[in-house]
């Protein structure tokens, strides 16, 4: 029995209105001094918010002396986003690495737009870029172009919204890969988005 092929998707699916999920950021290839860092995200489009916590990548220990926690909650109805960041420095100590945690200085900034829009496909008119296997999972991929970057890609459980895979290329750099392991739309609860001074 000959199994029917899913058709080629026409149009670029839409962001979920809400969701959340771990992620992994790497580089593609990883050089010597490149990181791999890992976080959650929260994003909920119908209050125009979302909130990120993790390791800051890129960002090199090596120049710095720490590796840079940063949780930022971004609020464009207020036109602002917000970021605690604590530095985590390394003593290296009888052939041992022992981390000490210092907070640093909160960081307002200005923020009139979501780090991720819910129609970032639409409005970077992506095309389809066939079907691939990403994290054990069918795909949908979908590429496109933006001003300053390279190609991104994006990858979608095949026939959903929801996001397995970002690549982003960067012209003369290797490129930016954050994959997102266990995306789910739970409903978020509205303390995630409170900022605590």
């Amino acid at each position: 029995m000959e199994i029917p092929l899913l058709e080629t998707p026409s149009t670029p699916p839409m962001l979920p209105s809400q969701w959340s999920s771990s992620y992994i950021s790497y580089w593609q290839p990883m050089l010597e001094e490149d990181e791999m860092t890992s976080g959650y995200c929260w994003f909920d489009y119908s209050r125009n918010v979302c909130r990120i916590d993790g390791l800051f990548n890129p960002w090199s220990e090596k120049k710095t002396g720490y590796k840079l926690w940063m949780s930022e909650i971004f609020t464009p109805s207020q036109g602002q986003t917000c970021k605690s960041k604590i530095a985590y420095t390394k003593e290296e100590k009888k052939e041992q690495n022992i981390y000490q945690a210092i907070p640093l200085k909160n960081d307002v900034d200005a923020c009139y737009e979501l780090l991720l829009t819910q129609d970032i496909l639409i409005r970077n008119n992506a095309t389809y870029a066939g079907s691939h296997t990403i994290l054990g999972h069918k795909t949908d991929a979908w590429t496109f172009t933006r001003l300053g970057k390279g190609k991104s890609t994006y990858y979608f459980k095949q026939a959903t919204n929801h996001l397995i895979r970002m690549l982003t290329e960067y012209p003369n750099k290797h490129a930016s890969i954050r994959d997102f392991p266990n995306f789910n739309t739970h409903m978020t609860p509205e303390h995630i988005f409170e900022h605590h001074k």
